[in-house]
């Protein structure tokens, strides 16, 4: 038995008098993207409003003719925004259900809006319109998400943490060096997004179906109308160029990554083993069975939506990769893959300023504490010896054998004795304490862009710059 879906399909009336029945029910469904392109509606609507003014500025359509279709433009915008105008799969599209409603408001009049304008253009126009818009929210909230950075490493610029390499014990940090890591990955992303919008701002209203147009239109003035910084040169390029999306979900990709990363580290720092931070009630949830529990959510949903972006990106270069010039129906393909990644990408990183601003806590005291507990001033001690003249290798090999006869010993470095720092080398002196003092080993790691607390306040004050400038 049909569904009510599948006979509202069945009355979908033939494309041209070149047909001489309708599409079956079920592929008229199968071929129908309304129910996920509505979300061009206003990009559609604002794309017609320019190119009725265009028409009627080269004459196309008369100035009474264009106020009209123009009205009837904002009538169906107000009706979407109150709920009233909910078109369905009999429309196929959304183009074409604007249209019908469009003709519907102002009559005969309607029907000219088409003219010098394919469905093509049409929809190229609509996705960078939607892209564009997004795109600048997106990078909104990454100088949201670097703020609430901001905000945390200002407070911990002499938190110390352990850091690591390869998973294992590595150097001392101050907490603030490795807050600033993700706002320096993140101001890429910010400036990366800002060259895709580059490509994504450019019209390709007017290159019709394929080959442009006989009508006499001025399509650099329909992009100005949109905020367009130019149009494209080659026709067949116009209608057919997915580049810019596949730049935009590939930058996305790259965020979650970052996003990920950072989401990776606060799982392990919330666990029991780490015990770094703890997790406010409002970021986190608990267990239907296990009333101990807190469970890091919000980073593990972010970890998780990761692959969701990943296989965006992925999607789109196959639906690519094989698609000859112009327009082919797989391009009705990009738009939902466009808009969850917008989707996924703005709801991490909205959940994860969130979680920043007022769901994690350092616990400072056990961090000071985690970094006093292992080896990781090791490397102090070879350039220790170093500094006073002992080949760094020489000095390398000695603190390897030491840390290995401590490790025996059930010692840290900074149990050994004086006499026994001394008996392992003559160049050890008392001032050998300082040098392997957690605060002292970050502090003087003060190279240009090193954790020294001098170069993390550096750091910090670039940071406020770049928020500054980038608002």
């Amino acid at each position: 038995m049909a569904t009510s879906i599948q006979k509202q399909a069945s009355k979908k009336q033939t494309w041209s008098d070149r047909f001489e029945s309708a599409l079956h029910p079920a592929i008229a469904q199968f071929n129908a993207s309304i129910g996920f392109d509505i979300e061009l509606l206003e990009c559609d609507l604002t794309g017609s409003v320019a190119h009725a003014k265009m028409l009627s500025k080269v004459g196309i359509l008369s100035e009474q003719e264009c106020d009209q279709i123009v009205a009837g433009l904002e009538q169906i915008r107000e009706e979407y925004r109150k709920g009233e105008f909910n078109p369905g799969v009999e429309e196929e599209d959304v183009h074409f259900a604007v249209e019908h409603r469009l003709i519907e408001i102002v009559g005969d009049g309607g029907k000219k809006l088409h003219t010098a304008r394919s469905r093509n253009d049409q929809v190229g126009t609509d996705i960078r319109l939607y892209l564009r818009e997004n795109i600048e929210q997106i990078r909104e909230q990454i100088k949201d998400f670097q703020k609430a950075i901001y905000d945390l490493a200002s407070a911990h610029v002499e938190t110390l943490i352990p850091g690591y390499t390869h998973l294992q014990r590595a150097q001392p940090l101050s907490l603030a060096h490795h807050l600033l890591a993700y706002f320096e990955m993140t101001q890429r992303d910010w400036e990366r997004l800002g060259d895709v919008l580059k490509r994504v701002n450019i019209s390709p209203l007017g290159c019709g179906a394929l080959a442009g147009t006989t009508f006499p239109i001025d399509r650099a003035y329909s992009a100005e109308l949109l905020g367009f910084d130019e149009i494209y040169h080659n026709s067949l390029d116009g209608v057919s160029d997915r580049d810019f999306a596949i730049e935009f979900a590939s930058a996305a990709s790259i965020i979650m990554v970052h996003l990920s990363r950072l989401s990776e580290e606060i799982i392990f720092w919330a666990s029991e083993e780490f015990r770094f931070v703890t997790l406010g009630d409002s970021c986190s949830t608990g267990s239907s069975i296990m009333p101990q529990k807190k469970n890091p959510d919000i980073p593990e949903l972010v970890r998780g939506k990761t692959g969701r972006a990943f296989g965006h990106l992925q999607g789109l270069l196959v639906m690519m990769k094989g698609l000859p010039l112009a327009y082919n129906k797989d391009l009705q393909e990009d738009k939902e893959a466009i808009f969850d990644t917008v989707a996924t990408v703005s709801g991490c990183l909205e959940a994860m300023t969130i979680l920043l601003q007022e769901g994690i806590t350092f616990r400072s005291e056990r961090l000071n504490d985690a970094v006093a507990e292992d080896f990781s001033n090791a490397t102090d001690v070879a350039d220790y010896l170093a500094a006073k003249g002992v080949p760094f290798r020489e000095a390398y090999n000695l603190v390897g054998k030491v840390v290995k006869t401590s490790l025996a010993a059930g010692k840290l470095l900074k149990d050994l004795s004086l006499e026994e720092w001394q008996a392992l080398h003559p160049k050890f002196e008392a001032d050998i304490y300082e040098a392997i003092a957690p605060a002292q080993v970050v502090s003087a790691r003060n190279s240009a862009g090193g954790t020294g607390f001098e170069q993390v306040r550096s750091a910090l004050s670039r940071a406020k710059t770049l928020l500054s400038q980038d608002a």
